[in-house]
């Protein structure tokens, strides 16, 4: 059995272990005030949808996509577990949640990262599938701590990529 990925509960035991375990990671490497990770009842918001990666039942990875407004979503709680790291479960992850933002229409899909070493992979998978860095948005502000970046899903000028995700 491969990876699975579908919408999940924010509130299932393992899905509440893994949100705990990605906020303490951003809290470990983030100063006060400026990590944006959200706690297993925000991500129960019905703007958001969450979704589990799961190896063989276990779960191995999250993404949440929230809805912003009716061109633009944004990516929130991506983490992979520790031990799955480079099995491409974040690389499948943003696949899903970038499919599932074309097939809702959003034209652009933004996030919010950080800057420290820590998040280098991180920066490094957004912008492999085509993320560029951008100003901030919503209530993001510019600070040394945080980076946003955005991609372009509308059919016209949009990489080649996205019209890959469109058939996901």
């Amino acid at each position: 059995m491969g990876l699975v990925i579908a919408v999940d509960d924010p509130g299932a035991e393992d899905v509440r272990s893994l949100l705990r375990q990605h906020l303490e990671f951003a809290r470990d490497v983030t100063p006060p005030g400026h990590v944006h990770a959200l706690e297993a009842q925000r991500l129960a918001d019905p703007a958001i949808t969450l979704f589990s990666a799961r190896k063989d039942g276990v779960l191995v990875g999250i993404g949440a996509l929230k809805h912003l407004d009716e061109s633009n979503a944004e990516v929130k709680s991506m983490h992979t577990l520790s031990t799955a790291r480079g099995e491409g479960v974040g690389r499948a992850l943003i696949g899903h949640l970038l499919a599932v933002a074309a097939r809702r229409d959003y034209r652009r899909v933004n996030l919010e990262t950080g800057t420290s070493d820590d998040f280098a992979p991180a920066r490094s998978l957004y912008e492999s599938v085509g993320f560029t860095r951008r100003d901030p948005f919503g209530d993001y502000t510019a600070n040394p701590h945080s980076i946003c970046m955005s991609i372009d899903l509308a059919v016209d000028g949009a990489p080649a990529l996205s019209k890959q995700f469109r058939r996901s």
